[in-house]
């Protein structure tokens, strides 16, 4: 099998993520680490939006939401998801897909309390997803919570996290006269060993 050099060069893919987005935070503008989170509702209609990636852990890429919204139900009544990242100043991306569990004990309570005091309200105020009558019955919503969970609010039990452990994880790299670099990661379960191939452009 060929030799994977340079930036795709490594035995772990947690490992060459987590160096594509060290990488990505040196040049890119703002929010290196968003991805394009994709999912299917329960009639098979796929769905994408963007969050935030908050983590890359030995085996699993984990990010927040709030468990009313319609792409936690996705997710919940799936069990699978995907996301790609793209870095258009690196001219780089990664494709993830794979297998997904919530999140919802002490490493969630350990980010929300990590969050700006304003973004933890704004998630006790914000009915994710659901109609909104107008932003002034948002912020009157924000300003009720603020009198009422103060300045250290517990995370809310309709918000947390969620983990996707992937089958599947494809790097990939612009090339030149669109001859791109691509290997993709993949094994039969969350348990098994990876195997690497080289894809066509």
């Amino acid at each position: 099998m060929e030799e994977r050099k340079g930036i795709f060069a490594g035995d772990d893919p947690f490992a060459i993520a987590q160096r594509w987005l060290q990488d990505a935070t040196e040049v890119e503008i703002n929010d290196p680490n968003a991805i394009a989170l994709s999912t299917v509702d329960a009639g098979g209609m796929p769905n994408a939006r963007m969050v935030l990636l908050k983590e890359i852990e030995v085996n699993a890429f984990v990010f927040y939401t709030n468990y009313t919204s319609a792409k936690a139900a996705e997710l919940d009544q799936a069990g699978k998801g995907a996301f790609v990242v793209h870095w258009k100043s690196l001219r780089r991306q990664i494709r993830v897909r794979g297998l997904i569990m919530r999140e919802d004990g002490p490493q969630a309570d350990d980010y929300y309390k990590s969050r700006s005091l304003k973004s933890r309200l704004g998630a006790w105020a914000s009915d994710q997803s659901k109609p909104l009558a107008s932003r002034a019955a948002l912020m009157a919503e924000v300003a009720k919570v603020t009198a009422t969970k103060g300045t250290n609010p517990d995370r809310p039990p309709f918000w947390g996290g969620y983990r996707l452990t992937p089958v599947e994880i494809e790097f990939w790299a612009d090339g030149d006269f669109r001859l791109h670099d691509r290997f993709v990661w993949r094994r039969a379960d969350i348990a098994a060993a990876w195997t690497v191939t080289r894809l066509n452009p």
